[in-house]
């Protein structure tokens, strides 16, 4: 397709973007728009550094091409650069999403996808304040290197979100009703969980107590376990993290127990969501990576330069957020595999403990902190009464370790508005999840 100059490296990933947004303030529209673009990130190597651009103009991909290579110095034994040799050559057409395309259906009928909530939400006294978004974007990428790779894919997500402020007197609660999927179907006919959602915030505002700190077994919904795995493991399972850093090397190294048995952890592009990638940015086909296997520190997340440094193999996460910034190393969908207790078997064994509903955010590395927005006491195996939490403490190395049972489903959520940040880079679209997940002792306060 392109004319590739000699001794260099090039690739050129194009990405084709429709997006609509959506947002509706106590049920007065404050935006409706919807946007296009087409443009394109062009790298060229020539074995000692990387030259590159970004431009909005398509047609003037080859000119960008030539004119990168000017400042580059050719270099025959280029396709035997250690770095070079580790790229992929893949040819595929890969398009998933030609029924139920997010563009052909009006911005009409998704504003009114929002428009069936307003009713519900002016029906409850207690929400004082609520917006409504719509989100949606349609991703068509083709990626092309001197090497032949000849890639096209497509993905496509679409969401909405809730977000509300509820107060009792002087009690207040701030949450958000989430659905998101790759078709619109899938989010549709919600009203009646979202009423179920909003009676479990109102109980939660009237009856929370501020919670007894101190350490607790504690057991994580999907959603927390998610986050758990995303904020506090997978980033350091990022292997650019650990270029040049001997200390985390060695604290990482491969083959190291971290946990139980029970616990596996995975990172995989090809599973549908915010987090489908089947092809990263540098061409490299996603793989299942499993980060910690059988309780064993198992796989990193690689980039073709950290693989090579590294001395592993590709794994398909060298991603940016859009086609301005060059891409580095991060995660697509991560997640903690199923175990084998059913969730009332994971409760029964609990006399008195925490079960984590919902939470507000997380972060961490070598120490995480999850801040719970909607927390129960669990009692003699039982949940009991809400529980007011400011945050979860721990050590990460030392929490895998203190996980000590898994239910047996796992649930891969996506949230449509933000995303993961790194760098410069945010907010890159994720999927994470887990099984209602165990852990024998964390601080609470």
């Amino acid at each position: 397709m392109f004319k590739f100059p000699k001794g260099l490296y090039t690739d050129v990933r194009i990405e084709d973007v429709y997006e609509t947004k959506i947002i509706y303030t106590m049920g007065e529209i404050e935006e409706s728009k919807e946007r296009t673009y087409k443009a394109a990130f062009i790298r060229i190597f020539d074995g000692e550094k990387w030259y590159y651009n970004s431009i909005s103009n398509i047609e003037d991909i080859q000119a960008e091409i030539a004119l990168l290579s000017q400042y580059a110095n050719p270099n025959e034994h280029i396709e035997e650069n250690p770095v070079v040799k580790k790229f992929q050559v893949n040819k595929e057409n890969l398009l998933k999403f030609k029924d139920g395309d997010i563009k052909k259906i009006s911005i009409k009928e998704k504003q009114n996808l929002l428009k069936e909530y307003f009713p519900a939400l002016q029906e409850y006294e207690f929400i004082k304040h609520w917006n409504a978004y719509y989100v949606d974007r349609k991703t068509y990428k083709e990626f092309y290197s001197s090497k032949g790779s000849s890639i096209k894919f497509d993905n496509q997500t679409t969401g909405l979100t809730i977000k509300m402020k509820f107060a009792k007197g002087d009690k207040h609660l701030a949450e958000a009703f989430q659905k998101s999927s790759n078709n619109i179907n899938d989010i549709k006919g919600k009203i009646e969980e979202f009423k179920s959602f909003v009676s479990k915030c109102y109980d939660f505002l009237i009856n929370s107590k501020p919670v007894e700190p101190g350490n607790y077994t504690v057991i994580l919904s999907p959603i927390a376990a998610g986050v758990f795995a995303h904020e506090s493991f997978g980033h350091k399972s990022e292997a650019d993290f650990m270029i040049g850093d001997e200390t985390m090397k060695r604290e990482w190294a491969i083959g190291k127990t971290v946990g139980k048995e029970l616990l596996s952890i995975v990172d995989d592009g090809n599973i549908n969501g915010n987090g489908y990638v089947p092809y990263d940015d540098e061409g490299t086909r996603a793989e299942k990576t499993y980060l910690v296997k059988n309780g064993l520190l198992s796989g990193r997340l690689h980039s073709a330069t950290t693989a090579y440094y590294l001395d592993e193999d590709l794994t398909g996460n060298a991603r940016a957020i859009n086609f301005e910034y060059e891409p580095i190393v991060r995660m697509t969908t991560t997640y903690i595999e199923p175990g084998n207790m059913t969730k009332e078997e994971l409760f029964s064994e609990v006399e008195n403990g925490i079960f984590i509903d919902d939470i507000k955010h997380g972060s961490g590395m070598s120490t995480f902190t999850i801040a719970p927005s909607l927390a129960y006491y669990i009692k003699n195996g039982k949940i009991a009464d809400p529980v007011s939490i400011s945050v979860v403490t721990g050590n990460v190395m030392e929490t895998l370790n203190e996980i000590d049972g898994l239910s047996n489903e796992t649930e891969i959520m996506s949230f449509i508005l933000g995303g993961c940040g790194k760098m410069e880079q945010f907010p890159l679209p994720v999927g994470f999840g887990g099984p209602f997940v165990r852990v024998k002792s964390l601080n609470v306060q």
